[in-house]
């Protein structure tokens, strides 16, 4: 009989505790169930080393790591192995019908989201946290569906203007929920799309909802505005400048880009989803971020983390962004 599954913040790499009881009821997709090794092969009758071989062979089930490194399997993936193994199948097939179901939960989002039914878009992604982190559910069910959408409809479709609004809301409201920051991490993120209806604005709202999550506090502006930045710039105190979307033109980065320069002073700059416009880049010490939010995430926590650590950075950018940087030491 396998023991109690353990609850588990849904960033294994926050040290926080997890939430009290009564706050994980308001908030249930900030909490999931979670499977040590030795759990996760008990609930599916095979040993510690046969459930290794599996994840090596088929990625599925695939853990996360807890804060020590241990392997972090969800309940849920878990749970849908099994029931496909007790159905008589072989492994290789007991792994396809378990992966089948959780695609299950991109088409109904999907079909939610075609129908403008906002309810049963909020209920698909409850199915899909059962079964996946928050941050996976993100990446593997939530943008998906709405990069199927856009190619299906056409960013002038009713169908993507109601998934795009329903898409940017529901990360905005998972963001506001995120504990508060926990690592000594401050970004400011540049939003160079277009609008909502710009398929980059969810992209960014995604990583702004991971770096939160992961710990850092994030403050998201408009590259439009940049009277006043000083004072926001001020208060916030930045490690790292993100540039993000690829809808406005360089003139736009640029000005915003030089007055955040002229508040803060020298420090990392990341660029994400610019598409084309990153090749126009001269640059040593730029970091283009991969385009997954996930990737992009814990690329920026290195950045953060090597700059405060003490290793020098130099940037030296000829870009048309106009940001020159040179030796940055850590202040600690």
């Amino acid at each position: 009989m396998a023991r109690s599954a353990q609850v588990y913040p849904l960033n294994v790499r926050n040290t926080t505790p997890p939430l009290p009881k009564h706050v994980q009821e308001r908030r249930p997709f900030l909490c999931m169930r979670y499977l040590k090794t030795s759990e996760a092969a008990a609930l599916l009758n095979v040993s510690p080393n046969t459930l290794r071989a599996w994840e090596r062979r088929f990625g599925f089930p695939k853990p996360q790591r807890s804060p020590g490194r241990h392997r972090l399997f969800t309940h849920g993936e878990v749970a849908s192995l099994r029931d496909a193994l007790q159905e008589g199948l072989s492994i290789s097939s007991a792994v396809s019908r378990a992966r089948e179901g959780l695609a299950t939960d991109t088409n109904s989002l999907i079909g939610a989201l075609v129908s403008y039914e906002a309810e049963r878009a909020d209920a698909a992604m409850e199915s899909a946290l059962a079964l996946r982190s928050l941050e996976r559910s993100v990446e593997e069910v939530l943008l998906p569906s709405l990069e199927e959408i856009v190619g299906r409809q056409t960013v002038d479709s009713a169908a993507w203007a109601f998934a795009a609004h329903w898409g940017a809301d529901w990360l905005r409201r998972a963001t506001r929920l995120a504990p508060a920051p926990v690592r000594p991490v401050s970004i400011v993120l540049g939003d160079a799309s277009r609008d909502e209806l710009d398929l980059d604005c969810c992209f960014i709202r995604a990583l702004e909802l991971f770096c939160v999550r992961a710990g850092a506090n994030v403050l998201s502006l408009s590259v439009r505005g940049v009277v006043g930045i000083s004072d926001a710039v001020a208060v916030h105190r930045p490690n790292l400048v993100v540039i993000a979307g690829g809808h406005l033109g360089d003139d736009a980065v640029a000005r915003w880009a030089y007055a955040v320069r002229l508040a803060a002073g020298a420090m990392p700059v990341a660029v994400y989803r610019r598409g084309p416009q990153r090749a126009r880049m001269r640059t040593t010490g730029t970091s283009v971020l991969p385009s997954g939010a996930s990737e992009a995430q814990q690329r920026l926590l290195e950045l953060v983390e090597a700059d405060q650590g003490g290793r020098s950075t130099r940037v030296t950018m000829e870009s048309p962004y106009g940001i020159q940087t040179g030796r940055r030491t850590a202040s600690m």
